[in-house]
Parts: C-alpha cells; structure tokens; sequence
C-alpha cells in the first residue's frame, strides 16, 4: 500500500482496522497481560502491543490515526512513512522530517524520541502541504544515525479486579514500567542529526547545514513556526 496508488499513507489506519477486543489483566509478577495471550502479542523485547488487524485499503483512511504494526514495521526497518518504500539517504543520514522544536534543548533533535519513520524524497515534498502538522511549523533533518529505543502506548497501573490505564507516555526498553505498557507505536532516539537550511527537488543538489541566522522555513518558502 503506498501513497502513488491510494493517496493514503503506509502508517494510516483504514477504517476496517478497529482495535480488537481484549482483556488486560495483571501479571502474577507485575505488569500486563492479555487474559488469552498469544505468542504474536509481544515483541522480541517482551512487550505487548495492541490487537489491530491489518486490512490496508479496506473502508476509509482515518488520517492522524497510526497502525501499529506497519509504523512498527517502517521504524524498525526504516521505511517511509508515507509510502512504505526506501527513505532518501545520504553521507549525512536518512532523512526525516520533524516538527520545529529546535528551542526545547541544546544540540536538539538529538536525543529525540521519534514514533514518526523516516521519508522519501519525493513523500516529502507532497506531505508538508498535505500534513497539518507539518503545516503548523516543521524542519528537514539528516539523521546520523537512530536506535530503536523504546515504545510509546498507554500505561497501566495495577489495581484488582483489573489493572487501569493511566497514562499515554514513551517508555524505555530499559525502564521497569515498560511491563505496565500496552505499545502502540515504536521509538527511535535520534542521533547524530544535522538540521536541513532547505529541501532540494533533486538528488544532485546540495543540502545546507543550519546556521545561525537562517530562517526556520524549509521547502517551497513555507515560514516554520515554534509550536
């Protein structure tokens, strides 16, 4: 399923992809669990993860609403978001694109957590007019290099008969909490980052690193502004 053929990006969720219905209890030596568990329901990290089928194309896209296992799929084996294929790349990493929070901490985006793959060139282009995300402020970054790091998913706390949610929140591999995590999406911390001065249209033109002074927009002359 790519964006050339249904106008829909790979992580979208369709509408005949609800949520199938669980039962979340409380693990005898702390954590969660489903009361009829599968192997499938966790990851190689022993997470769980939500129960949602993958029927792409099948009723109608709910834009803003990720599937978790193609975004789990694309970060982990770092695909395009919007497409589903290969990300552009060059010497100074695969490209993302990421809301403009440059003001949050020294040397950011380093040390980000991501839940949003990487992209295409051309996806690029066409999702910062079609992203309102992006619309709202945004900036093109090479990435060095990413290691899958965590999760983020609603949070649970113990409680009897049942344990309940509490919170939505990324969580390390190496927290403890990561047992009470119910995952919904993957983390990639970011690293190694050079922050894109503009977008090229072509592969043979240069890329810019940022300098003091340049404005925040990228692209086709959009303004990026703080969120």
């Amino acid at each position: 399923m790519t964006l050339g053929r249904s106008g829909v990006p790979y992580i979208t969720t369709w509408s005949a992809e609800e949520s199938l219905p669980t039962t979340v209890i409380q693990r005898p030596g702390g954590g969660i669990a489903y009361l009829d568990e599968t192997l499938v329901d966790r990851d190689e990290n022993g997470v769980l993860w939500q129960r949602v089928p993958s029927r792409p194309g099948r009723g109608r896209p709910e834009f803003g609403k990720v599937h978790p296992l193609r975004q789990r799929r694309a970060m982990r084996r770092l695909l395009c978001g919007i497409c589903g294929g290969v990300p552009d790349r060059t010497d100074e990493g695969v490209l993302w694109l990421v809301r403009d929070f440059r003001g949050d901490w020294p040397d950011w985006p380093d040390g980000m957590a991501a839940t949003e793959p990487p992209v295409c060139l051309p996806c690029a282009h066409r999702s910062v007019g079609a992203c309102p995300a992006l619309r709202i402020g945004f900036v093109a970054v090479r990435v060095g290099q990413s290691t899958v790091a965590g999760v983020y998913g609603t949070v649970y706390q113990g409680g009897q008969p049942f344990p309940a949610p509490v919170d939505d929140a990324v969580v390390a591999f190496d927290d403890s909490a990561i047992r009470w995590v119910q995952a919904a999406q993957l983390v990639r911390e970011l690293g190694d980052c050079t922050i894109l001065r503009a977008m090229p249209e072509r592969r043979d033109q240069l890329w810019q690193r940022d300098r003091p002074g340049v404005p925040n927009g990228v692209g086709d002359g959009t303004q990026a502004h703080p969120a």
